[in-house]
């Protein structure tokens, strides 16, 4: 049992003392590529199919994704919009008060509105009676993230002069709600990209496999390597993958012009990387899963 181990690290040292032979691996990376090409042969018209299936899977999931990062800018931006009022009491020292705020951790930015001013406002907004002004001083209070309200909230409340605040909370909520549902629909239909694609390799490469049965079985009989047999179907799921995404990012790319009009008209800024991080998406999602695929139907259909 002892000389087993020391057999196995003599030979890897003798290994690593033999000089590799570059041109002859260089033979066996060209015999993989043609062997790739050939299964891709073999496949004929059905090639088309298997392309454009994963084409409009990919579209799908790419457009999704696309509108997904939409839609949190938008919520992110109409979120940063919001503010919360606080009401000042009348023997208040506005000029403190706006210190003690804006030392807040989470306060961005606070602005004075003074009573007159509202008042003035309300008036030209509506018709009011000619009574004594009721509103009170406000400072409207600008946070970094919307998350972070409860806790600026309950820090107003403690600081001397403020008498009461507010903020649009069911608005706030409704952000909250469709950010979540939108994330939690866009990562169901990954898992459900991710199927559909391993299944559409899985089933095509299972057809390649039967078609060149007698072939691999005489490769395995000369001696042929595990790896060898294995890598040229390996890299026909990629190559449909591959292709797949190129054709996708067509489509994509027109939901993508129609979001920047979008975000032009709201006048919103535009991530300049989410166009980016969605076409990267689409062309690992479709090599990498089509990839797997390819290896889980050799591994069904092929003792290697």
């Amino acid at each position: 049992m002892t000389r087993r181990p020391k057999n196995q690290n003599l030979k890897q040292k003798v290994k690593s003392r033999i000089p590799k032979d570059w041109m002859s691996e260089i033979r066996i990376a060209y015999r993989i590529v043609i062997e790739t090409a050939k299964g891709i042969a073999q496949t004929g018209l059905v090639n088309l199919a298997i392309i454009t299936t994963i084409a409009a899977i990919l579209t799908i999931f790419g457009s999704i994704f696309r509108v997904t990062l939409a839609v949190n800018s938008f919520v992110t931006s109409m979120g940063s919009a919001l503010e919360v009022s606080a009401y000042l009491s009348p023997e208040a020292d506005i000029n403190s008060t706006i210190t003690k705020v804006r030392e807040l951790e989470h306060v961005e930015k606070v602005t004075y509105i003074s009573k007159d001013t509202s008042w003035a406002q309300l008036k030209k907004e509506i018709d009011v009676p000619d009574i004594t002004n009721p509103l009170p001083d406000t400072l409207h209070v600008k946070l970094d993230d919307t998350k972070n309200i409860t806790v600026v909230m309950n820090n107003l409340k403690n600081i001397d002069g403020i008498n009461d605040t507010s903020y649009a909370k069911d608005l706030v909520q409704k952000f909250e709600m469709i950010n979540k549902i939108i994330n939690t629909a866009t990562l169901v239909f990954v898992v459900i990209v991710c199927m559909l694609t391993i299944a559409i390799i899985n089933n095509t490469i299972e057809l390649v496999i039967q078609s060149r049965k007698e072939e691999i079985e005489i490769m395995r009989l000369m001696g042929v390597s595990n790896w060898y047999i294995k890598t040229p179907l390996i890299l026909q799921g990629a190559v449909y993958g591959f292709l797949g995404a190129l054709v996708a990012i067509i489509p994509i790319d027109v939901v993508q012009n129609y979001i920047i009009k979008m975000h032009e008209f709201f006048m919103i800024s535009i991530d300049p990387m989410a166009q980016f991080a969605v076409l990267f998406s689409v062309l690992v999602l479709g090599v990498a899963f089509s990839s797997i695929g390819s290896f889980l139907s050799i591994k069904k259909h092929l003792q290697v």
